[in-house]
């Protein structure tokens, strides 16, 4: 294309244009970018995580790595060591271990439900907490809520698909 002094413009970009241009989007968006942190006049993030038939209501605060579930402290109320492990995962992946005090109420489904419902939540949390954070909780995919429920019973079936034993006589 020539513009009107009869110079040729070109409107393509180079390949090292589109190289600057990709580098920039995978940094990510700059630090003036980021959302405020979300605190309340405590210091606490607060966020509902969700997981079967499990909602966990989370707050978390800097602390010494406290965990508190119910009202009981967290090795008592999941004592298998998965599901400590399983509550701890958000904390490891972003290098945040005995940093935040947890402080949740869960409701529902059985134990591993709620372990999940309360990873969900500190991780959620933690994104409202420390914004920053949420590129490395979203790749792990600590943030993504499993929809996944147990199928109801249907009428005229033993349980939500099996059929009764069949009898041909």
């Amino acid at each position: 294309m020539a513009d009107k002094t009869g110079t040729v413009v070109s409107r393509t970009r180079s390949l090292a244009d589109l190289a600057v241009a990709s580098a920039a989007q995978a940094v990510g968006p700059a630090a003036g970018d980021l959302p405020e942190p979300q605190r309340d006049a405590q210091g606490r993030s607060y966020a509902t995580g969700k997981r079967k038939n499990s909602i966990a209501r989370v707050w978390i605060k800097p602390g010494t790595g406290k965990f508190t579930i119910n009202g009981r402290d967290g090795h008592v109320y999941f004592a298998r060591p998965v599901l400590r492990m399983v509550i701890r995962q958000p904390f490891a992946l972003a290098n945040r271990a005995d940093q935040f005090d947890v402080w949740c109420t869960v409701a529902g489904g059985g134990l591993s439900g709620q372990a999940g419902a309360v990873r969900h939540g500190i991780s959620k949390a933690l994104t409202y907490y420390e914004p920053g954070l949420r590129p490395v909780l979203k790749s792990g995919g600590f943030l993504t809520r499993d929809s996944r429920v147990v199928e109801r019973k249907k009428y005229g079936r033993a349980k939500a698909r099996r059929s009764f034993q069949f009898s041909k006589r």
